[in-house]
C-alpha cells in the first residue's frame, strides 16, 4: 500500500483494522469506486478472511455506470459532475443497498493528470454508508496519479474505521444505559422493600 494525504506510510493495514472491524461485528461491506477503479476492493481482499465480510464491489469509472448500476440520481450527474459531495454519498449508499452489505464505501475525484469538468487534480471525495448513516469527506490530494489514488484507498478506509468504531462506541453506550436503567430499577425496588 501506498502512501496517505500527508504521503505518510499508516501503521498497520487500515484495510486489515476494517475487516477484523467488521469480523467481530458480523457485518459486511461492499466498495463502489470511480477514480481508484478497483484498488479500493484489491486491498479489501488482500486480507485473509474476508470472504465473511467482503460483498463484493462495482468499478463505475464512466459517468452513466454511476446511474446504471451505482444508483446515482441522473438529474444529480447532469447537475453537478460526476467529483462531488452529494455524488460519493449516493455512490457509498447505492453499492451498499445494490449489493445488499451493511456498509458502502465510496471514491470519487481527479486523478490527473489533467482537470475534470473545472476539478483540480486531487481533488478526491471519499464516503462511507452505514446503519447510521452516510458520512462525506473531501480531500485535496498532491503528488501523481499513483499517490492520489493509493492515498484515496488509504483515506477511504481511515473513514470506514473511524465510523465502525463510532458505532462500536454507540452500541456500548447503549449496553451502558441499558445496564444503568436496569441497576436503577432493581435500587427503586429493593428500596420499596425497606419501607
Amino acid at each position: 500500500m501506498g502512501t496517505d494525504a500527508n504521503h505518510e506510510r499508516p501503521a498497520g493495514s487500515p484495510a486489515a483494522s476494517v475487516v477484523h472491524s467488521l469480523h467481530e461485528r458480523k457485518e459486511t461491506l461492499a466498495t463502489v469506486e470511480s477514480l481508484t477503479g478497483g484498488l479500493l476492493s484489491a486491498a479489501v481482499v488482500e486480507i485473509a478472511g474476508v470472504s465473511g465480510i467482503f460483498r463484493g464491489g462495482l468499478v463505475v469509472y464512466a459517468t452513466e455506470l454511476k446511474s446504471e448500476l451505482a444508483g446515482v440520481p441522473e438529474g444529480l450527474l447532469a447537475e453537478r459532475g460526476p467529483v462531488d459531495p452529494d455524488v460519493a454519498v449516493a455512490l457509498a449508499e447505492g453499492g451498499r443497498r445494490r449489493c445488499g452489505a451493511d456498509w458502502g464505501l465510496a471514491t470519487t475525484g481527479v486523478a490527473g493528470p489533467e482537470p475534470q469538468d473545472g476539478k483540480p487534480v486531487g481533488l478526491v471525495y471519499v464516503a462511507a454508508s452505514g446503519p447510521d448513516g452516510t458520512e462525506v469527506r473531501e480531500l485535496h490530494l498532491d503528488g501523481g496519479r499513483d499517490h492520489i489514488r493509493a492515498a484515496a484507498v488509504i483515506e477511504a478506509l481511515r473513514l470506514l474505521a473511524e465510523r465502525i468504531h463510532a458505532a462500536v462506541e454507540a452500541d456500548e453506550a447503549a449496553s451502558a444505559g441499558e445496564v444503568d436503567e436496569a441497576s436503577a430499577g432493581d435500587a427503586d425496588r429493593a428500596g420499596a422493600g425497606q419501607r
